[in-house]
């Protein structure tokens, strides 16, 4: 049994570790014009398991309603797997880390007049109070002012090029849950790329990086985890050392829902001739590839859309989870450490999920 004092240092540390994460961004610039919902506040500062979620799945990823329902599914999934979800997106300028059902309402039937959202943009969506769909990269910026896991529901990259997705995970120490990425793109460059940033690179149960809407892509990886406890260490090793760099777990798309991926492979090569002859590129071409494949397909692109969602869903529910353990064990074990040697220090490493 813990004494009430070192259980109070635990607290005491996870809050400080919370109120210090953004240190490493300019001496906590930015935190400060954040919303963050009580829900994710009160699960922040009290050492539980938080998730974040991109949004632009829900703006241009599919129609409304479906993207709504879909929404609301996939944060369902996450607290019932014992964490709390925190959708991110800049609503009238202000950056949310966390949405209610109004404001989730509100960004489902915006749908693609949101601006779509990356690193570069998030500046001129505050100034003009605009309202932005965050993508991977302003998703992960966001979310490592707060806390360093970030579970990724959409592809990781969504360009035929370099992409600032990429480059964020090479300087954003943030855990991103994929399903790997989509055909249209050189899988093996996008992996170098990824090795030259000094991203770790994992594959969930198998030992091949999967391709999105099928489980493998003939191209392996150099690091397998097993369990969400596996992962949990990976990511507690890669914030202890200080790489300051993110890690990319890809998880493939459920047996199940595999099946139909030779079908939407192939509509993908079929839409991406079209968007190159239409010259549809940068921010359009998701939306336009994911449109046009659903099309194609008879919808069978976005019920697999939907199931690996929700599969990367419980998956980084349950590394979010494992990973609150984990430093909450840590906590006290040095809790413990320190009353025994006199020392009541207070770390100030990144945050765990809190």
């Amino acid at each position: 049994m813990w004494s009430s004092s070192s259980v109070a240092l635990s607290r005491l540390s996870r809050l400080r570790r919370h109120l210090d994460s953004s240190n490493s961004l300019s001496d906590n610039k930015g935190v400060g014009l954040i919303k963050v919902s009580p829900e994710v506040s009160e699960a922040l500062s009290n050492g539980k398991a938080v998730v974040a979620l991109e949004s632009t799945i829900i703006s241009h990823g599919m129609p409304y309603p479906q993207n709504l329902e879909t929404a609301k599914e996939v944060e369902a999934i996450v607290r019932n797997n014992g964490a709390v979800p925190a959708t991110i997106a800049i609503l009238d300028g202000i950056p949310c880390v966390g949405l209610g059902l109004e404001e989730l309402g509100r960004l489902a039937i915006i749908g693609t007049k949101a601006q779509k959202t990356a690193r570069r943009d998030i500046a001129h969506v505050v100034a003009t109070r605009g309202n932005g769909a965050t993508t991977v990269s302003a998703t992960m910026l966001i979310a490592s002012m707060l806390f360093s896991f970030l579970m990724l529901d959409q592809q990781t990259i969504a360009a035929l090029d370099i992409s600032s997705d990429l480059t964020e995970l090479g300087r954003t120490p943030v855990a991103v849950i994929s399903a790997g990425v989509k055909s249209i793109l050189d899988i093996p460059k996008t992996l170098e790329y990824l090795e030259t940033q000094g991203v770790c690179v994992a594959a969930y149960k198998t030992n091949e990086f999967p391709a999105f809407f099928t489980e493998t892509s003939g191209c392996k990886v150099p690091c397998r985890v097993d369990s969400p406890e596996d992962c949990a260490r990976l990511i507690d090793a890669n914030t202890e050392l200080g790489l300051g760099t993110g890690i990319l777990i890809a998880v493939p798309i459920p047996r199940e829902h595999s099946a139909s991926g030779s079908l939407i492979e192939s509509a993908i090569q079929r839409a991406l001739r079209e968007a190159r002859g239409k010259n549809i590129t940068g921010n359009a071409e998701t939306p336009f590839l994911l449109a046009r494949v659903n099309e194609l397909t008879g919808g069978a692109s976005l019920s697999s859309n939907i199931a690996l969602v929700k599969n990367n869903a419980r998956v980084g529910a349950e590394i979010a989870v494992a990973l609150s353990h984990l430093r909450e064990n840590c906590n006290k074990a040095c809790s413990v450490e320190r009353c025994l040697y006199g020392i009541y220090l207070i770390d100030a490493r990144l945050p765990s999920l809190s």
